[in-house]
């Protein structure tokens, strides 16, 4: 199954066994950090490796794999 770059707020809320509103909450906190970072967010998706990184340690390399 290919992901896609982005998690939604379900997927986010599925994968940490959470509310829906809270896995918002979430991601709006994860997309402040990207924006102080430069980075261009989506509302209401966060980057999965990002997310990835933040939850699970895992970090991305420059060629973004």
């Amino acid at each position: 199954m290919v992901h896609s770059l982005f998690m939604t707020a379900q997927e986010v809320a599925d994968i940490l066994n959470i509310s829906k509103p809270y896995a918002y909450k979430i991601i709006n906190r994860l997309n402040k950090e990207l924006e102080e970072k430069n980075f261009i967010i989506i509302p209401g998706k966060v980057s999965r490796k990002y997310f990835e990184e933040k939850f699970y340690g895992i970090k991305i390399n420059e060629r973004g794999d």
